[in-house]
């Protein structure tokens, strides 16, 4: 595509001289790096010996913060909205937009170039974070992660640049949606807050009302959690959650309710990699999907979309 490497490149710089970009960048940085040097003080000693220990840096918790994925999980869907949600309005607005369609440059570069750019963006960031995270981690235990950890930690990773892609993928949906830059966000914001905060509370409204627990039911009581769990994961956050969960604690070997009796049957034993990564395949393919449908729209809105030059 011509102009496309201009044009990335040039959103790539207006991201890091936005300076909503770099005061979310150092919340995270600040609010993610605090609760790992509390969390590392508190567990050096006591999981010394035990296996996976670079793993619990990410994962820890000394009780006055939440663990490192808690502060991630918050603030990448916030870091998507930020990177998306006046990147086709705002230039609208301005008539910058019609200017650069009036050169010759397809306007499929337009939106793929913006698109692109901000996944650059989104994985710098990430990458920064976690190899800070990794090296706060040698410092305190002084013993390199074994190649699992390092596996585990780059599978995290990744499915943390697709879950944040995916949220900006929805904002830029907004963006062209919406003509007024205020709406658009607020309108990111909203369905954040809606899965963030909500979706669980209505989950278990509905369970409550379609299955609900009768006394000394095993049946009913596993019927109603199923229920509650398979609403929730129609939220992209439960998704990321349960996955994160999977990915950087190898000893979960299932996400849904089960039994005692099969829990008697399964072997005390961590899961390797591969093992994990089936139980949260599911997870990670429908927010890629749901990524690919929301930037789906945007394309095809956007090319149909009148843009007149100044």
């Amino acid at each position: 595509m011509p102009g496309l490497s201009t044009l990335f490149a040039k959103e790539v710089a207006d991201h890091f001289r936005s300076k909503r970009i770099i005061i979310l960048l150092a919340m995270v940085w600040l609010s993610g790096l605090s609760a790992v040097y509390i969390a590392a003080q508190s567990i050096r000693e006591a999981a010394a010996g035990t296996e996976f220990v670079f793993l619990k840096i990410f994962t820890a918790s000394s009780g006055a913060l939440p663990p490192f994925v808690a502060f991630v999980g918050f603030f990448a869907p916030l870091l998507g909205l930020a990177l998306g949600f006046d990147a086709i309005n705002r230039e609208q607005s301005s008539g910058t937009l019609g200017l650069v369609l009036s050169q010759p440059i397809f306007r499929d570069t337009v939106i793929i170039g913006k698109f692109l750019a901000g996944l650059a963006v989104i994985v710098l960031m990430l990458v920064s974070i976690v190899l800070i995270v990794s090296g706060l981690g040698l410092w305190f235990f002084a013993v390199p992660p074994s190649l699992e950890e390092a596996l585990r930690i780059v599978a995290y990773l990744a499915l943390t640049i697709v879950y944040t892609g995916f949220w900006m993928a929805l904002a830029l949906l907004f963006s062209i949606f919406f003509r007024r830059i205020t709406t658009s966000a607020l309108a990111g914001i909203a369905v954040w807050m809606f899965f963030f905060f909500f979706m669980s509370m209505i989950a278990g409204l509905v369970a409550d009302n379609l299955a609900p627990v009768e006394e000394q039911s095993v049946e009913s009581v596993l019927r109603h959690e199923r229920l509650q769990q398979a609403i929730s994961r129609i939220s992209p956050v439960t998704l990321y959650n349960e996955a994160t969960i999977t990915i950087l604690q190898p000893r979960v070997r299932t996400l849904g309710p089960v039994l005692v009796r099969e829990v008697v049957r399964m072997v005390p034993s961590p899961l390797p990699l591969s093992q994990s990564l089936i139980i949260v395949w599911p997870h990670l393919v429908t927010i890629i999907g749901l990524t690919l449908v929301c930037f789906a729209i945007s394309y095809v809105r956007f090319m149909r979309q009148e843009i007149r030059a100044p």
